[in-house]
């Protein structure tokens, strides 16, 4: 199965209800002969009570967004024109750990989510 991921222009705060996210770098990892896509950001909390704050699926700091192995890079635009690439998801959990282990290691993030 596989699915498209839009991509998002970096370093630019796109705002969210209550906030906004940043994405800093898309990773192109290489993994058993195939490359994964990686997207490193961190997400704001604003709220009117409180100065802002990091967050993240209510853990907070940085995240990776990991949509999956890349079937095809930039193929295409969405109707807004930014580039579209089709993503297949990793399903597999030893391969999940191995890749949430590298971007640990290489990137020090430690939240890290799978589509």
């Amino acid at each position: 199965m596989t699915r498209e991921y839009v991509h998002q222009e970096l370093n630019k705060e796109l705002p969210v209800p209550s906030g906004y996210y940043i994405l800093f770098k898309e990773l192109r990892l290489p993994h058993n002969g195939r490359d994964i896509l990686c997207v490193t950001g961190v997400g704001v909390l604003e709220c009117s009570a409180c100065a802002g704050f990091s967050i993240v699926a209510g853990r907070g700091g940085e995240y990776a967004l990991v949509p999956g192995y890349i079937v095809s890079w930039k193929q295409g635009e969405n109707d807004v024109g930014l580039p579209v690439s089709v993503v297949e998801p990793i399903q597999d959990e030893k391969t999940r750990k191995t890749i949430a282990s590298a971007i640990r290691d290489n990137e020090n993030i430690q939240n890290i989510e799978f589509w």
